[in-house]
């Protein structure tokens, strides 16, 4: 992380090529690259309209989840966050290199909501 920008990892809808992914680009947002959690998460669809994925890391199992990094400005990083809807919100995410970034995570509880699926084995939500 620069002193101005802040690293985010994206796991769904703000992912390249997906709806939300101008709300990375009107904050002047740059992608970084592509990369996976490490092995210690389980990946949720969502019953939202539109679904969203819902990244739950795990005492012990889990998967590794590919995910995008962005490179968002400090001063538009507030304003992002503020239009994440529950139970989403930022948090730290542990990379396969076992670095950490802020990045989406899921309240516990979405993997409980009623309709919520599993979709871990398709490790990451570009192939759900």
């Amino acid at each position: 992380m620069s002193a101005d920008r802040i690293f985010v990892a994206v796991c769904g809808l703000h992912m390249r090529g997906f709806p939300l992914e101008t709300q990375l680009l009107e904050r002047g947002a740059t992608f970084v690259r592509e990369t996976k959690t490490a092995p210690k998460y389980k990946l949720y669809k969502l019953p939202t309209t539109p679904a969203k994925p819902g990244l739950i890391k795990q005492k012990s199992g889990g998967e590794a989840i590919e995910l995008e990094i962005w490179k968002v400005p400090v001063t538009e990083f507030g304003s992002f966050v503020a239009m994440i809807p529950a139970p989403l919100g930022i948090g730290k995410v542990e990379l396969a290199d076992g670095s950490e970034v802020s990045g989406f995570i899921c309240e516990g509880y979405g993997a409980e909501m009623v309709g919520a699926v599993d979709v871990t084995a398709f490790g990451g939500w570009r192939n759900v």
